[in-house]
């Protein structure tokens, strides 16, 4: 019988081998590198040919990232493709990716890897479905960036962490098969326009932190006062705090499991200018902003071309950041996400995509949903 998230695979082998890595990662103690994987598996001898199947085969990841996505659309119902950073230490330099970077949760620089995965989240559930890496410039090619195989293309420049997340999450969301939902980008952006420009260009609907500096044009006709120019953000929220809603949130601290917070949002544009945006069937652009303590400046600002949606709606999607980091934080480590090492840009792919649906297992598992025959034994 052939197993579901490798339906893809052509070659019965492959097929094999693949469910024999994806249980040794759900069963290996410590590290979930090749060597201990092969290893829990009974067998110290397979080391050699998972390292062939995860490194140097030629099956294609991304129809398996597929599949992982839409198993999950079944399972959990997702409301949101979540972006989040993941940093993974390295000690050394002989892994792919390997240089300095800013951990955004964190609030420091560390050497390793830079990675942003798109999640599939609803309240209850998240795991990962599609990766991209950030690429330092290897010596003498500063100015340019991976391309689609892996190498370096000539065309282009280095991808920042922005730009390297919004690619990651387009791309997952121009896949066959993949369910058009709203992405929320949990990192701040430092370039609104072209984030916007990329995410209306595709058709895709968009929430992305932005920093309280960032401009903007007030665009409610009730706040004409404020003219047409631009002004930063913490401006704007600051002049509207009279018209600041309660708005409830999971909390499971409060007596009550809910709690609740004041939070407004604002009809914006961009400095320049987008035409494009005022025909937007969701509402065109706006900033919504969130406030722990109401006499202290917001917490959470958010922009999205979702203006027409209601502001509780926006922020139970901003939640879904929350429950990929508590599902991170939770078994991230015990699905092999961080555990990848070699140079190889193609093996980190595939090693990803399989760590990717042993964490669904995990996470599925612990929430005691019902996971038994997704993945059968391969005939």
């Amino acid at each position: 019988m052939s197993n579901v998230l490798f339906a893809s695979l052509a070659r019965r082998d492959q097929r094999h081998k693949g469910e024999q890595y994806l249980r040794g990662l759900l069963t290996a103690k410590g590290r979930r590198s090749i060597r201990n994987v092969a290893a829990c598996l009974g067998d110290p001898t397979l080391e050699q040919t998972l390292h062939h199947f995860i490194c140097n085969s030629t099956w294609e990841w991304r129809p398996v990232r597929e599949a992982l996505a839409c198993w999950l659309g079944q399972v959990i119902s997702p409301q949101a493709w979540v972006v989040r950073q993941m940093s993974i230490p390295k000690s050394g330099s002989h892994s792919v990716g390997v240089g300095r970077s800013f951990d955004l949760y964190r609030n420091q620089m560390f050497h390793g890897q830079q990675a942003f995965g798109v999640w599939c989240a609803s309240e209850e559930a998240a795991a990962p479905v599609n990766w991209r890496l950030v690429l330092p410039a290897a010596p003498g090619e500063e100015g340019r960036a991976p391309g689609a195989s892996g190498g370096r293309s000539s065309r282009h420049p280095v991808e920042t962490p922005e730009e390297c997340a919004t690619t990651a999450a387009l791309e997952f969301a121009g896949l066959h098969g993949a369910p058009l939902l709203p992405v929320v980008l949990d990192l701040p952006v430092r370039d609104p326009e072209a984030l916007v420009r990329r995410f209306g260009a595709a058709g895709v609907p968009v929430l992305a932190r932005v920093g309280a500096a960032s401009l903007f044009t007030v665009e409610e006709p009730a706040l004409a006062r404020f003219g047409t120019g631009p002004l930063p953000v913490q401006r704007i929220l600051d002049s509207v705090k009279g018209r600041r809603q309660r708005v409830g949130r999971f909390d499971p601290g409060a007596p009550s499991g809910v709690r609740h917070a004041p939070a407004v949002k604002v009809r914006v544009g961009l400095p320049g200018g987008t035409p494009a945006l005022r025909d937007s069937r969701e509402g065109g652009l706006a900033l919504v902003g969130e406030w722990e303590e109401a006499h202290r400046a917001p917490t959470q600002l958010w922009l999205t071309n979702m203006g027409g949606v209601p502001t509780s709606t926006l922020l139970s999607l901003t939640r879904l950041a929350d429950r990929v980091g508590r599902d991170l934080a939770d078994h991230g480590d015990r699905s092999g996400l961080r555990d990848f090492e070699g140079r190889s840009l193609r093996g980190w792919h595939c090693h990803m995509t399989l760590a990717s649906a042993a964490h669904a297992l995990e996470v599925l598992t612990a929430s005691r949903r019902p996971v038994e025959g997704y993945f059968p034994k391969v005939s």
